[in-house]
């Protein structure tokens, strides 16, 4: 049972309830006696083990909570409720410990305020009194301890509702607290800042507007003004949200926390549990479903059947400091549209295509132009950068020039030689020839003039300007190099699956001459063009596992050697799904950007 949903269509609500059945099965051997912890590896995350094994117990009811709220069948409530009693009672050997300041077991209370809310019976009301000042007690902690001051004010939030609802005792003061303090994050057109951070990324729409939307349906009677606030915010949001995603339903990979997978397209279904058709409801469901499916077709599962840590395949390479073995199943967020009846507009609607969507949509709030061909194949990011300098990889996942949902990005394995950099849609930089830097953080980032301009200073006494434009299906990047030291370059293309290379197949085309750099094999094809005509082309075998969709891959790549002084280089960038598309596009380069005409560059 390596892939539990494999042959699932992925259409019906009933598919849907049955994939989450499937998606816990093989969690259930994993429980200990007292049903609260689930172990489900030896790799570690951050924080301590107790509180990685209640995260393999909480995050799955994401998936369950709404399931059974929307009379779906689960036979394992018990254990649950067995889990609930002893992992928050002091003297049991499964306690899951008293929660502190900023403490894991937060996050995941989240989780039991859902339940509280949605299946008062299934997990309160059997409890005994004892079992109920337990949990309760255990709960309320989250209302005396310091907690992260971003997305995880709404854990704080979800507990005081669901308390709330149950009659039981919590603190209106910390809820709107939170609330108010979550307000202050808000950016206009639908975005949100995740906290006093420069990071824009998928906590937006799996985070801040997710609980937003639960909140304006499950709280709007007692705060009206809030809840038409939130549904407002979401309606503005999904107009640009949308553009993230390829017909084939994959979501654009960037940003941290990807492990949890097809969380990406859990705004959708919030969208549906707060009655809100900002888009028709089978746009909006066909964004959902054909989003599930591309995640069904992918190598995520370990041969047990459950969720591993990576994205598109295993891969520990990519993951955060923070990431456990039972951190992926906060993509069971999807499944909250489970709560809804059969007889909703959403389940009802037939599954419509992605809307119109334009070839170039330049959006302010990540600093991200994202451009498409006509036939929407994939959809690709242009990026002036983010800082996030506490996460793992933080350069390869918020600052790389460009981001693909057909082609991902990849993460180094080391920064010593190419193949280790793996520094696709970067230029990467070295002062001995043997080890890479590439941009991390920009110190200067605006739009002008339909490109994305930034400054960043990868070593001392070395400054790059660059400018990143949009000419779909291409894009077009120039940078303005000052060193007061001699330079290696390299600048890397799209990386390439390079399945179908081995000896039987023999599968693959290379370029690698003056100037150009390209690939072509049964994945597609992708390929640099030296618009100055100053630099060697070269195919890199990057090394295995760097690449967040394929374990093995090509990068075209442009390198040279830089005096010190100042230096222009300008080079256009094309990678298709399609080989046979790629070779035609192939031949049509774009123009040298004017700017540099007007500077005699040719």
């Amino acid at each position: 049972m390596t892939n539990p949903i494999a042959y699932n269509p992925l259409y019906t609500r009933g598919d849907l309830q049955r994939a989450v059945g499937d998606l816990f099965a093989p969690l259930k051997a994993y429980f200990g006696s007292g049903g609260a912890r689930v172990s489900l590896g030896v790799t570690a995350a951050h924080y301590d083990s107790h509180a990685a094994e209640l995260e393999s117990f909480a995050r799955p009811l994401w998936g369950l909570v709404p399931m059974a709220a929307g009379g779906g069948s689960f036979a394992d409530w018990a254990l649950y409720r067995r889990g609930l009693t002893n992992g928050t009672d002091p003297n049991h050997p499964e306690f899951w410990g008293t929660p502190r300041d900023c403490d894991q077991r937060l996050v995941e209370m989240a989780a039991f305020g859902l339940a509280l809310l949605l299946v008062p019976h299934e997990v309160w009301e059997p409890l005994d009194h004892t079992a109920q000042d337990h949990l309760l007690r255990w709960l309320s902690t989250i209302n005396k301890v310091g907690i992260v001051d971003n997305n995880w004010l709404w854990f704080r939030v979800m507990v005081n509702l669901g308390l709330a609802h149950v009659g039981a005792k919590y603190d209106e003061a910390a809820m709107n607290n939170a609330l108010a303090r979550l307000d202050e994050f808000y950016l206009g057109d639908g975005w949100y800042a995740d906290g006093m951070s420069e990071q824009r990324d998928y906590y937006i729409p799996f985070a801040m507007h997710f609980y937003s939307l639960v909140y304006a349906k499950l709280a709007g009677e007692r705060d009206p003004r809030r809840a038409a606030e939130y549904r407002e915010r979401a309606r503005a949001f999904a107009q640009d949200f949308v553009n993230w995603f390829a017909a084939d339903g994959s979501a654009l990979p960037f940003g941290r926390s990807l492990t949890y997978r097809f969380a990406q397209g859990a705004f959708w279904g919030a969208l549906a549990f707060a009655d809100l058709e900002v888009l028709p409801w089978g746009v909006i469901k066909g964004l959902a479903l054909r989003h599930l499916r591309w995640w069904s077709r992918q190598p995520i599962f370990a041969s047990d059947g459950t969720l591993s840590i990576g994205y598109a395949y295993p891969n520990l390479n990519m993951a955060e400091q923070y990431n456990a073995p039972g951190s992926p199943y906060w993509a069971l967020k999807f499944f909250l549209p489970l709560s809804l009846p059969e007889s909703h507009p959403f389940w009802q609607a037939e599954e419509l295509p992605l809307p119109e969507l334009p070839s170039i949509q330049y959006q302010p709030h990540p600093h991200m132009i994202l451009y498409r061909h006509s036939s929407a194949r994939h959809v690709m990011a242009l990026s002036s950068g983010q800082r996030e300098p506490w996460i793992r990889h933080a350069g390869e996942k918020y600052a790389k020039f460009a981001y693909s949902t057909a082609f991902g990005f990849s993460v180094p394995i080391g920064r010593r030689g190419l193949t280790q950099a793996a520094a696709d849609s970067m230029l990467a930089l070295s002062d001995d020839g043997e080890y890479y830097r590439v941009r991390e953080k920009t110190v200067e980032a605006v739009f002008q003039d339909g490109a994305l301009y930034s400054r960043w200073l990868p070593l001392p006494g070395v400054e790059v300007e660059t400018w990143l434009l949009p000419a779909p299906p291409w894009h077009v990047r120039v940078h303005r190099l000052r060193t007061s030291r001699p330079l290696w370059s390299a600048e890397g293309g799209f990386s390439l699956n390079r399945s179908g290379d081995n000896p039987l197949e023999n599968a693959g085309i290379h370029e690698a001459v003056a100037g150009i750099a390209a690939a072509r094999y049964p994945a597609g094809g992708s390929g640099v063009r030296d618009l100055l005509g100053k630099r060697m082309g070269q195919v890199v075998r990057c090394d295995p596992n760097t690449n967040l969709l394929y374990p093995r891959t090509v990068l075209p790549t442009l390198t040279a050697q830089h005096d010190p002084g100042e230096h222009w280089l300008a080079c256009a960038v094309l990678a298709e799904p399609d080989a046979d598309q790629w070779a035609l596009a192939w031949e049509h380069v774009p123009d040298l950007p004017a700017f540099l005409q007007d500077q005699g560059l040719s």
